[in-house]
Parts: C-alpha cells; structure tokens; sequence
C-alpha cells in the first residue's frame, strides 16, 4: 500500500465528467508524475487530494488517513505541502519572512504582524528558516525583497516555504512552468538535491516530458479523466499508443 491511495474517484461537473473511477498508489519515498493532455483532468485530481475538491464517490487516504473534507491547514498538518503552478509568496517581505510564516503552520498573512512579533525571540524557527535556504541555495538572499526575485527563484522561495513545514508529501503543480531552460534544469537539480536529503514522497503534474523524465520513478497518464496506464518512465516511452497520444514530440 502507498503513502497515498487514490480508489475509484469520480467528479462531474454537470454533464462534464473530469474525473473517471480514478485508482492511484503513490509508493513512500518516490517520485510519481502525472502527465495527460489539458482536459485529461490533472488539475482535478491535484484538488481531490488537497482536499480543494471533494470527489462524487470514492475516497484519497495519506498515510492511512482520509483527506476528504479536511480545510487546508489541517491538510498541511498531515504532512503534504502544496506547490502550485504560480508561486505564492508575499512580495512585500523578505525570503526570510516568507519562510518563517509556514512555521506558524499557516501561508496566509493575515496574522503575520503578530506572529512576527513573537518569531524573532524564536531563535530556533530563524535557525531553522536559515537552514532551509541553504538547502535551496538561497542563503545569500535571505533579506531580499521576494518581489525583486527571478521567476526560478520565486519557485525556490515557494518550495523553502513548503520544506519548513517538513512535509512527507510534496505536490508539485507543473513547478517549471514559464520558466526558461536554465532555471528549469536548475529547479530539477534542485528537486532531485531535496530528494536526495530527505525523506519525502512527491508527485508532480508537468507537460514538460523533459522535467518529467528527468525525475519520475513512476508515471500515471490520464486520458479524459481516467488512468490510461500506469509504469516506469522507460516503459512509458516505448508505449507507442502513450507516445502517439501524449507525448508526441515533447519527449526530445
């Protein structure tokens, strides 16, 4: 059994059926992608095991227990982090700031004046922020404006704000999206570092085949709201009705 258990997940949205009988296991520890056309309702499972979007039948167990239902701090306190296809950061404070908001186990910042004034008699939380951004390689950036950042690091500064929280789960929205090559390729390097260092489990939705090859240990393709297979990176690229239907040339 997976950290994560998708079973027979259906949702419909009037006469539109996004999701199929849905069945997913994603193994502890690895790195699972899903990959499908727009439309193919990637998006919809995302919010399905983020708790966003309850499913019309079926259930999404994390680590034995149900997501469904749950408000996304409590899904946070399950130990799954969020990164979504835009980053989520406050502009208006310092990459040091951003990462030390999640330490209260929230991301928004309506609270943030008071937090803050108890956060900076925390040795320990700045510590643990400082430790982060070395982790990112955003040290050297700590009090920084996040608003002045390049897209890749804004992408870095989001997965710091999700690693502070020390999640088991790592979902990842289609994480290079808008990016250039350079920062793409340096956002898989950077994955595979976290990877590397800590025991998590990410599942990523990605179009770029690129990024995709480049880090999934298993792949699911949906094909109009339902798995059309489920292997190894390798067996998916020598699928030739997998290739002809949803790789096509992106896979160079």
């Amino acid at each position: 059994m997976g950290i994560l258990e998708v079973k027979g997940v259906n949702k419909r949205f009037g006469g539109l059926q996004a999701l199929g009988d849905v069945n997913l296991s994603v193994a502890e520890n690895t790195v699972h992608a899903i990959i499908g056309p727009n439309g193919a309702g990637k998006s919809t499972l995302l919010n399905c095991l983020v708790g966003k979007l309850i499913p019309d039948t079926g259930s999404v167990m994390f680590d034995g227990q149900s997501v469904l239902g749950r408000k996304p701090h409590e899904i946070n306190q399950m130990g799954i982090s969020r990164v979504f296809q835009t980053p989520e950061i406050f502009g208006d404070l310092t990459v040091l700031e951003n990462i030390l908001i999640p330490c209260f186990g929230k991301r928004d910042g309506a609270f943030r004046m008071h937090a803050f004034e108890q956060v900076f008699h925390e040795k320990s939380l700045i510590e643990k922020a400082e430790a982060i951004l070395e982790d990112v390689n955003m040290a050297d950036k700590k009090d920084f404006h996040s608003a002045s950042l390049s897209r890749g690091d804004k992408r870095r500064l989001e997965m710091a704000m999700c690693l502070v929280q020390e999640p088991k789960l790592l979902l990842l929205d289609e994480p290079t999206a808008g990016m250039a090559r350079a920062d793409t390729n340096n956002t898989i390097d950077l994955l595979k570092e976290i990877k590397s260092k800590r025991d998590i489990t990410m599942c990523i939705i990605e179009h770029d085949m690129h990024v995709v090859f480049s880090l999934a240990e298993r792949i699911t393709v949906l094909a109009q709201g339902t798995p059309l297979v489920e292997d190894t990176p390798e067996n998916i690229k020598g699928n030739p009705k997998v290739q002809e239907a949803y790789l096509g040339e992106s896979q160079h």
